[in-house]
């Protein structure tokens, strides 16, 4: 067996489930899960339409690249929510089935385990970055988010050291878990670095139609790149899908988009690696990618259930509004797998401990005495989620160090 599956970590989710194995909810409290990042809005009737009318594509094998049909749809939807000219759906564009299978595979084909290779990654992080970079054969080096900075990043703190053997550096805006957006400062420090040390970014977007302002949607990484003058993406690709932006987590439909050099050697490596989308999959995916009225409606959902449950949860944990995004990363009283397991047994409210999210960095982990908190939940059970941990939070038996 390949000897570096030995430095994975089990999955959060996981852990989760050895946490809470031997606790069990008060009798009959019913059960809500907040912990999973699954979208539980409805599938748009279309896409299902689309998807039912194009079953005839399951008679053939689907290229590799993915219909060019598709490729320009993609390019033209990146041109109108970036405003920027649409990028070559020749060249720099590939469908890919969904963002996580693209995110883990891209590491395979960028890093050259023949050199001392680092990925960095953001902390709290998508674990799936850091399996890709150990499975690649990397050293990972975690980027510490800073509740100061708005969960962002001190880019300078990067050792040089570092930043001379990076290959990778995986970012995600909006972030998971604390819904965090790159500011166009960020992306040109970013851009320098790059520049500087010859490493290449993966931008993890998945979370770019989930936002709160529909006049302020977040700064994109192809976006930031032609504003910054680098209309040829250089060492920058972009990963995006439909699973949080339509509600379609079960399709596994998404794209890479930027570098047209890095996505040929990209396209070389996924010849191989077999994973073309279906052209079942294509059609459906045609269909929600030319329609914005369902993302609009679904932001307005996610915007709902945050209005609704912030005020209720803000006087009882330290949380901040998230800049996009569907999470809420709340502050705990004490340690967060504690808590977790507190509040599950008090109230069967399972939430995900944000220590699970990271690793220990330069003597700390930026996700201890944090829980993610998934609105994904109807709003009604949103709503009863927040008054019972409200509840939990003002209890006599509450841990509150503070008091």
């Amino acid at each position: 067996m390949n000897p570096r599956l030995e430095t994975l970590h089990a999955y959060p989710f996981e852990r989760l489930r050895r946490l809470l194995a031997d606790v069990r909810p008060p009798e009959g409290v019913k059960p809500i899960d907040l912990s999973i990042g699954e979208p539980k809005h409805a599938t748009p009737e279309f896409v299902v339409e689309a998807l039912k009318a194009s079953l005839d594509g399951l008679s053939a094998y689907p290229p590799t690249k993915g219909p060019a049909e598709l490729r320009r749809t993609i390019s033209e939807w990146i041109s109108r929510r970036y405003g920027i000219l649409a990028p070559d759906p020749e060249t720099q564009i590939l469908p890919v089935q969904g963002s996580r299978e693209a995110l883990f595979a891209f590491a395979q084909a960028v890093v050259d385990a023949s050199r001392d290779a680092v990925v960095i990654c953001p902390n709290p992080f998508y674990q799936i970055y850091e399996g890709a970079g150990l499975l690649a054969g990397a050293s990972l080096w975690y980027l510490n988010s800073d509740p100061k900075r708005g969960h962002g990043y001190d880019w300078d703190s990067i050792p040089e050291d570092v930043l001379q053997k990076c290959q990778l550096i995986y970012v995600c805006s909006p972030g998971n878990p604390a819904g965090n957006v790159l500011t166009l400062d960020d992306w040109r420090k970013l851009f320098e670095l790059s520049d500087r040390h010859g490493f290449v970014i993966a931008a993890d977007e998945c979370y770019s139609e989930i936002y709160f302002d529909e006049a302020s949607p977040p700064l994109g990484s192809l976006e930031a790149a032609v504003k910054l003058g680098r209309p040829d993406f250089r060492r920058l690709v972009s990963f995006s899908s439909l699973s949080k932006r339509s509600n379609l987590p079960g399709l596994r439909s998404g794209y890479v988009a930027g570098d047209a050099a890095i996505i040929d050697r990209f396209l070389l490596y996924r010849t191989y690696h077999g994973c073309a989308m279906s052209l079942v999959t294509a059609k459906a995916s045609l269909a929600a990618w030319c329609d914005e009225n369902h993302v609009v409606e679904n932001r307005r959902l996610y915007r709902e259930k945050l209005e609704a449950v912030l005020p209720l949860l803000q006087p009882v944990l330290d949380i901040s509004r998230p800049e996009a995004a569907f999470f809420l990363w709340a502050g705990t009283p004490y340690d967060d797998t504690e808590f977790v397991r507190d509040l599950y047994a008090a109230t069967g409210i399972t939430t995900l401990p944000g220590s699970y999210l990271a690793r220990e960095s330069l003597g700390i982990n930026p996700g201890n005495r944090r829980v993610r908190i998934a609105l994904v939940a109807p709003l009604a059970q949103c709503e009863e989620a927040a008054r019972r941990i409200v509840e939990f939070c003002s209890s006599s038996s509450f841990r509150n160090p503070s008091k």
